[in-house]
């Protein structure tokens, strides 16, 4: 099944269940805009078979970024670099979800323009931000106004990138950055209507999704969530059935169709493995996951009905071609962080 083209409801024919995962990468050009270069390393995975490609995080606004040289869509400028990227992945029969991501509290006020970084809480993230080497910046808990100021940023993102011809988009509410710090009851210690309860900590997140929804529509957008990741050790959402019983069935009514289950390469099945058991008989639409599977692991998540597509993120940085690979049952060259210095 890997390796067949499929119809699906939503996206249209797909020329393979395998997905390139979203994946920081770092080399965006001036004013944060996307690259030829850019261009000529999505096609590439295109090329070689790749069904849908989840484009690096991409930052709504200015006061969501938190790393060095990430592309942003936010400016028209930004959103017109873009049409080099679609233009190049449609050429080779791939299709491409441009991944919109604000950070929160993951940053700091360099990367910011000055202004404290926003999130459900007031406490800055524990450690140091790698990417200036200073403690994460203390952020802001949101109010009233800030809800719907973010709210509009995703909103203005989605519909620049449906603009420069992306296919969809990719709303990230994982990996510990803003949406997630709703989510999380560890993060999350507001007294007020998005705080305490599981239905006040899904409100911000279900929030965003119908908006992006209304503005582009149920075929374009997908979400990803990660309530079971890496993250220094295997982490868990608080109240993780809790949360998964309400969330899912609450994102379905709002109209979303597409959920990406990630682990931050952790081991699958420690982690978003169980969390696709725990939620697939709740979610009948599309369903994707891995990270970490072999082909064989990724073959018998298909056939058994548990993912519909199959995400791999960094053995797609060391192996442009591997669904020639899988195809021609040739091994698969090893991921080495020095991969991570380049973009090919």
């Amino acid at each position: 099944m890997l390796l067949e083209a499929f119809n699906d409801p939503l996206l249209g024919v797909i020329q393979s269940r395998i997905v390139m995962a979203a994946m920081t990468r770092g080399f965006c050009g001036p004013n944060h805009t996307a690259t030829e270069q850019m261009a000529k390393y999505y096609a590439a995975r295109a090329r070689n078979g790749v069904g849908l490609i989840l484009t690096e995080g991409t930052i709504v606004h200015r006061a969501g970024d938190g790393y060095n040289n990430v592309p942003h869509i936010e400016t028209d400028e930004q959103a017109e670099s873009w049409q080099q990227v679609t233009d190049a992945v449609h050429a080779e029969g791939g299709r491409i979800f441009c991944q919109l991501w604000h950070c929160g509290r993951i940053s700091h006020a360099d990367y910011t323009g000055g202004a404290a970084p926003l999130s459900s809480t007031s406490r800055a993230a524990d450690g140091v931000n790698r990417q200036n080497n200073k403690p994460f910046g203390q952020p802001r808990g949101m109010e009233n106004d800030d809800f719907e100021a973010v709210i509009s940023q995703f909103v203005t993102a989605a519909r620049n990138a449906m603009a420069a011809g992306f296919d969809g988009v990719e709303l990230h509410g994982g990996h510990g950055y803003l949406i997630d710090q709703f989510f999380d009851a560890r993060v999350n210690d507001r007294p007020d209507d998005y705080g305490g309860s599981v239905p006040n900590r899904c409100r911000f997140g279900l929030e965003v999704v119908a908006r992006v929804l209304q503005a582009v529509g149920p075929s374009a957008v997908m979400v990803r969530i990660s309530p079971s990741r890496d993250m220094g050790g295997l982490y868990d959402w608080p109240n993780l059935e809790e949360m998964l019983d309400y969330l899912v069935p609450a994102l379905r009514a709002v109209g979303l169709r597409m959920l990406d289950v990630s682990c931050a390469n952790a081991d699958y099945y420690k982690t978003s493995g169980r969390v696709v058991r725990m939620i697939r008989p709740a979610w009948k639409d599309l369903l994707i996951g891995g990270a970490s599977l072999s082909r064989e692991q990724a073959e018998a998540e298909l056939s058994e009905g548990l993912l519909d597509m199959v995400t791999w993120g960094r053995a797609l940085l060391a192996n442009p071609d591997m669904p020639r690979r899988f195809r021609a049952g040739a091994p698969l060259a090893e991921f080495s962080r020095d991969m991570l210095s380049t973009l090919a």
